[in-house]
């Protein structure tokens, strides 16, 4: 079992509020929202609380309300997304994830560029 929780879309969004401010309190949480969803507070509240079941979250209690904090990085989490996306839907194969987004996405010079250096320095590890 992974030590990182697994997180859906909607509390993907809350994680990115508490990783840019952190420590924030929920009402900080909900103003950031409020620009890019059309979610009400309690709906905001029940991912908040979700978050915190799941260990993705610490809550302090500071005074009269609590103050928010992840207790993974953003990387940490991206790279856990990435590779269970990647077991699920390519059945662990790096290899295929790449040719199948390689055989789609049109490249510029600078981006093939950028890939070829990935792979030369991962050569060298």
């Amino acid at each position: 079992m992974s030590k990182y929780p697994k997180i859906s879309d909607a509390e993907w969004k809350v994680m990115q509020v508490v990783w840019k401010k952190h420590p924030c309190t929920s009402s900080e949480i909900i103003e950031a929202l409020k620009e890019d969803t059309t979610w009400n507070p309690k709906t905001i509240h029940t991912l908040i609380d979700r978050l915190v079941k799941k260990e993705a979250l610490t809550a302090v209690k500071d005074s009269s309300f609590y103050e928010y904090t992840p207790k993974f990085t953003e990387e940490q989490l991206s790279q856990e997304e990435t590779k269970s996306f990647v077991k699920k839907i390519y059945n662990g194969s790096i290899n295929l994830l790449i040719a199948n987004f390689l055989k789609e996405e049109k490249l510029t010079s600078e981006e093939i560029k950028e890939l070829k250096d990935i792979l030369d320095n991962k050569k060298s590890e």
